[in-house]
């Protein structure tokens, strides 16, 4: 096999493995895709097994983050020259992970290189502000392995997918690989058949307006889109809470302050979250205003986990003033501002929520460290993400949260996913994909505090060292 050819092979392995994250969710053909890759990583020369790896990472983010050209393509006079590089870009930068993972896998360990993939996977999720889009473990999120995230969460997963797949790359070793996957499918199972503890008497409406990106900022369309949320939220009888999505109101609520009024009076009564731009002075804020019975703010929340090139640019100023180039997200002024951090929101008689705005959601450490929510909720504005595989990952990644925190969580979409999923991931209420609609649904129960809310990554970590103590520390160490 020559090196381009084993190179090329690793990328279409790679792109195997990617079939397991959602829509598809093919555990069945990622697993053997990821043992494949493994062996060939690890029957490489040193140099060579760093090239393949870095190759197969590639296929692999290529093929699940294949919705990253999306945002270049809603305005494509502007964006649409970035399109043909973000993706390569984006595959090849993100896979620079995973070549850096096949450096102890140089003496033929395909153990090692499997730990220390696991250990790769952890860190993308935390260097450079982190983007833990796509792990690895993100396969199992439509199977009942998912409920292990409740005590290892994403990082555990992962870890145990790369292990099984190890497995199946030692002969006498793929029967234990299947035993394992049985018992975590079987312990899944158990978990899900246990009764919920009684919901509380909470009713939910959430507000889809479907608006799509192109047209969501357009000045003759902003007045239609906030009819129909108001429509929306003027049915009655009126819920608990209204809920509208991230960046739902198409005007500004401190330059028009008569608006809260207006939203007020068509909820009836009722408090309505709402996504909107947030303005003072020259900064901008993307946030959700909780807005009371009489228009007045009874809590706000600012988004604090932007998204890189998308709300925010580094040196966003210098940029804007050289070339022009601002955020595709913000449109107000140069970007957005970040909030101070993650937070609980005390509604009242609707219990302590911990509200995440679109990308936060993908990062469980964020959930960490501010005392036990109720429930959460998600707003999102997943037009930006297309409609064939980006609405759906994002979905599947907050519906992890609720395993991992034993918490309900509410999900809220100008267009794309919008569901309410109870505290063990399962979905009690959802509307059809891309419709604009309303939903009213029961807030489910909350369940105890889980291991993985509790401690984090830390048994991960702990399992991490003691692996790679047993795969490096010893002279004579299993060959592939």
């Amino acid at each position: 096999m020559t090196r381009w050819q084993g190179r090329g092979l690793a990328a279409v392995f790679g792109l195997a493995a990617a079939l397991g994250q959602a829509p598809l969710g093919a555990w069945y053909l990622a697993l053997p895709a990821l043992a494949a890759l493994i062996t060939l990583v690890s029957r490489g020369a040193r140099r060579e097994g760093i090239w393949r790896a870095w190759f197969g990472g590639a296929g692999y983010f290529m093929a699940a983050l294949n919705w990253i050209v999306q945002p270049f393509m809603v305005d494509v006079a502007r964006d649409g020259w970035m399109a043909p590089f973000a993706l390569p870009m984006m595959g090849f930068g993100l896979a620079l992970f995973w070549a850096a993972a096949a450096l102890p896998a140089a003496r033929n360990r395909a153990l090692g290189f499997a730990v220390c993939l696991g250990a790769a996977e952890l860190a993308r999720g935390y260097v450079l502000t982190g983007f833990p889009w796509a792990l690895i473990g993100h396969i199992w999120i439509d199977t009942p392995v998912a409920q292990l995230a409740a005590w290892v969460g994403p990082s555990g997963l992962t870890l145990l997918t790369l292990l099984l797949a190890y497995g199946l790359t030692r002969g006498p070793w793929a029967a234990a690989s299947g035993l394992m996957l049985a018992a975590a499918w079987g312990a899944g199972l158990w978990v899900l058949a246990q009764p919920m503890p009684a919901a509380r008497a909470i009713t939910l409406r959430l507000v889809q307006p479907d608006a799509a990106q192109q047209a969501k900022w357009d000045p003759d369309l902003a007045q239609q889109f906030f009819d129909r949320l108001l429509a929306y939220t003027r049915v009655r009888p009126a819920p608990d809470l209204v809920i509208w999505p991230e960046t739902a109101l198409p005007y500004s609520l401190d330059r028009h302050p008569e608006i809260a009024g207006m939203i007020a009076e068509a909820a009836g009564g009722a408090p309505v979250a709402v996504g909107l731009q947030r303005i003072k002075g020259e900064r901008a804020w993307n946030s959700m205003v909780v807005l009371g019975a009489d228009g007045s703010r009874l809590a706000t929340y600012d988004k604090f986990h932007l998204v890189p090139f998308g709300e925010y640019i580094p040196f966003g100023d210098a940029l804007f003033a050289w070339a022009n180039i601002s955020a595709f997200a913000s449109q107000a002024g140069n970007g957005y501002s970040a909030g101070p951090g993650p937070q609980l929101l005390d509604l009242g008689p609707l219990g302590l929520v911990q509200p995440l705005i679109c990308y936060e959601a993908v990062f469980p450490q964020d959930l960490r460290g501010v005392g036990r929510a109720d429930w959460l909720l998600q707003i999102t504005n997943d037009a930006w993400f297309g409609t064939w595989t980006g609405p759906f990952q994002h979905a599947a990644q907050a519906r992890l949260r609720a395993i991992e925190q034993g918490l309900p969580l509410v999900r809220v979409a100008n267009t794309g996913v919008t569901a309410v999923f109870d505290a063990r991931g399962r979905i009690t209420a959802s509307l059809p994909f891309g419709t604009a609609a309303f939903l009213d649904a029961a807030l489910p129960a909350a369940l105890p505090i889980t291991p993985y809310a509790r401690f984090g990554e830390i048994p991960v970590l702990v399992l991490l060292a003691g692996l790679a103590a047993l795969t490096f520390g010893r002279r004579k160490i299993v060959q592939a």
